[in-house]
């Protein structure tokens, strides 16, 4: 049975983080931000001016009373001790900002939006660094790579998945998930395109998830300066809206809108598949198509032989906007949100 956090917002949440104190941020629809404390009980809640959707909140790695918090097109900095008036904002972005993440150092932050655009700020300056556009439709997730902090991955509805090092301009590596889904359909028709979501990258900062519209979550393993595809997982109906890695390395949680929670283990998986979808690049890739198709069909067979099943289904009920996940007084718990003013917590069982 989940718990419910009440009373903080008045409409739809949008997005978690909690830092390492266990205090809660949330976003809502409405430029409406609420501080929790780990009981779940709201100790701040603030209007943030024009009332733009509050679309990300993320703790400083470093400072656990700095907040980054993004609106409409602007990035606000927040002391949650003082939320008042921030102590930064910057407006770099000329749409909506979708999501934002910091690196390890807390020296630079990454804004994604709707133009397909992300906007580097250096936060020691306080200044523009890089405005990185190749995405060519709307920026749906950034984030910097763990113990990496020159290092972050961006994905979008262009259905691209791009590594990016911040001393260059152009990604370093693509993965165009359109191209890979029809080389493995010969009919060659997408009824259900696979536009990228949300993306996540386990501890170690070489293992990635990203979550699609067609329902598969991709896990990506990173080897220098590309990315190659490891497994595709299926168990969501519809498209997967979050994909979260705990703390444990290879033990993630998805969300999807068709309600459902899953908690997956790919510990046994990551390494044992070689080379099983070759990435794309501008470059020309030099691997014939007769390789390729071989790679595939030996991965789809060891699929079928061993299917990987979620370890835990949760039948939330409702389509998740956000996933984050807690240790509450000695209880791993995820925490959703979704369509409604509340949070759910589920409790999940140690590994």
């Amino acid at each position: 049975m989940a718990t419910k956090w009440t009373s903080g917002h008045s409409s739809s949440i949008l997005c978690l983080n909690m830092n390492n104190d266990g205090v809660l941020a949330s976003g809502a629809e409405g430029g409406e931000l609420t501080i929790w404390n780990e009981e779940g009980h709201p100790l701040e809640h603030i209007q943030l001016q024009k009332g733009d959707d509050v679309t990300s909140v993320l703790f400083s790695p470093i400072c656990s009373k700095r907040l980054y918090v993004s609106h409409g097109e602007s990035v606000s900095i927040l002391d949650t001790r003082c939320l008042k008036e921030p102590t930064e904002c910057f407006h770099v972005n000329d749409e909506e900002i979708n999501c934002v993440s910091v690196n390890d150092t807390d020296s630079f932050l990454a804004a994604a939006d709707d133009s397909g655009t992300i906007k580097i700020i250096d936060l020691e300056s306080k200044k523009l660094s890089r405005s990185l556009r190749r995405h060519s439709n709307i920026c749906a997730s950034v984030i910097f790579r763990p113990q990496r902090p020159q290092s972050f991955l961006s994905c979008g509805l262009d259905m691209k998945v791009m590594m990016w090092s911040l001393q260059k301009t152009r990604p370093l590596w693509i993965v165009d998930l359109q191209e890979e889904e029809a080389d493995e359909h010969s009919a060659g028709q997408l009824f259900n395109p696979p536009l990228a979501h949300s993306l996540s990258v386990s501890t170690c900062g070489n293992v990635f998830g990203c979550g699609a519209e067609d329902g598969k979550i991709r896990i990506f393993q990173v080897t220098g300066a590309k990315f190659e595809q490891e497994l595709a997982l299926k168990g969501h109906s519809l498209g997967v809206s979050q994909v979260f890695f705990l703390p444990e390395e290879y033990w993630f949680i998805t969300g999807g809108n068709d309600g459902r929670v899953l908690l997956w283990d790919v510990s046994n998986e990551i390494g044992k598949l070689k080379s099983p979808v070759k990435s794309i690049h501008r470059r020309k890739n030099k691997m014939s198509n007769i390789t390729k198709k071989v790679d595939r069909m030996n991965v789809e067979l060891a699929n079928e032989n061993d299917p990987i099943v979620p370890k835990l289904t949760i039948e939330h009920g409702e389509k998740v906007n956000w996933i984050s996940y807690a240790k509450i007084k000695g209880c791993r718990k995820v925490l959703v949100a979704d369509q409604t003013s509340s949070i759910s917590l589920y409790p999940i069982a140690d590994p």
